[in-house]
């Protein structure tokens, strides 16, 4: 008999704890079910856990839309994956870089001079964190294929494409190397989350876009040294807790666009916001993002 009550009082703590843990795991069930989804100002938005994938959070996501100076994150991209890359290697600053900004009205700088020999791993600095379009120039022409400088941008231009390809995107075409296009350079908000989760991928990559500012010694046409200093053009750097990147973006079509990463507790969080309609409103934007996706 005994043994018997043994058996009854063990079965019932048992049922006690099984009780028990059906409890909790239906009082985090309610819990994730309670959490209120977000309100944002952006007509577009997507987060992603990088890790496994999995969406946090979406609204018209597959919508295409301008992308403004986003684009360069697929530049910086097409640069990193070339074969054989020497990141070392100098490129003269030519004069049509440099003509290009003045022609351009909305063109972003980073003030390269012509006659400068710039390292390309100094040429992504100068893309991602001023986001200059004349950087931008230089890295198409200098990974581009053909005898004119025409037909190296286009050449580079079509990389871009193809590797949106590669990664199954539908939603995504370039016709520009800096997102400055000709009405057919859009993405949508899943699209460019996938292309900065690709990139980050590359570890030159994430230093580049989690630096907050740099001072770089370039060598002059005649010889001599300059020092270019840089700061990242995203304010979610030092503003928001575990931020590691990636790419502001703004146009007269495009508006205010921001593609934001950040990781805590060893989970990471990648998504996109576009066409905010200032860049307080895109910081704003990304901040509850990233908060509601630490939540879930």
């Amino acid at each position: 008999m005994k043994g018997i009550k043994g058996i009854r009082r063990a079965s019932a703590v048992v049922v006690t704890a099984g009780a028990v843990l059906t409890a909790g795991a239906f009082s985090s069930q309610a819990q994730a079910a309670a959490l209120p989804t977000p309100t944002i100002n952006a007509p577009g938005g997507f987060v992603m856990n990088n890790g496994s994938g999995t969406t946090l959070y979406s609204k018209a996501a597959d919508t295409r839309r301008a992308t403004g100076s986003t684009t360069k994150i697929m530049t910086a991209r097409v640069v990193l994956a070339q074969k054989n890359l020497d990141l070392d290697s100098k490129v003269t600053i030519q004069k049509a870089y440099s003509d290009y900004i003045v022609n351009n009205n909305w063109a972003s700088s980073a003030h390269l001079i012509v006659g400068d020999k710039v390292t390309v791993r100094q040429l992504l600095y100068g893309l991602m964190l001023p986001s200059g379009c004349d950087a931008a120039y230089a890295l198409a022409d200098k990974f581009g294929s053909g005898s004119t400088r025409d037909a190296r941008v286009a050449s580079f231009i079509g990389q871009m494409n193809a590797t949106a390809k590669s990664l199954g995107l539908k939603n995504t075409h370039f016709d520009s190397f800096d997102g400055i296009g000709r009405g057919k350079n859009y993405s949508t908000p899943r699209d460019l989350t996938k292309i900065a989760s690709s990139a980050m991928k590359f570890s030159t990559f994430r230093t580049v876009v989690g630096t907050k500012s740099t001072k770089q010694k370039v060598m002059t046409k005649s010889g001599g040294y300059r020092y270019m200093s840089w700061t990242n053009t995203n304010n979610l750097l030092g503003s928001y807790k575990g931020t590691i990147g990636v790419k502001t973006g703004s146009g007269p079509e495009a508006k205010y666009c921001l593609v934001f990463a950040a990781t805590r507790g060893g989970r990471t969080v990648i998504g996109t916001v576009l066409a905010s309609s200032s860049i307080g409103t895109r910081t704003a934007d990304a901040k509850k993002l990233m908060d509601y996706a630490f939540k879930k």
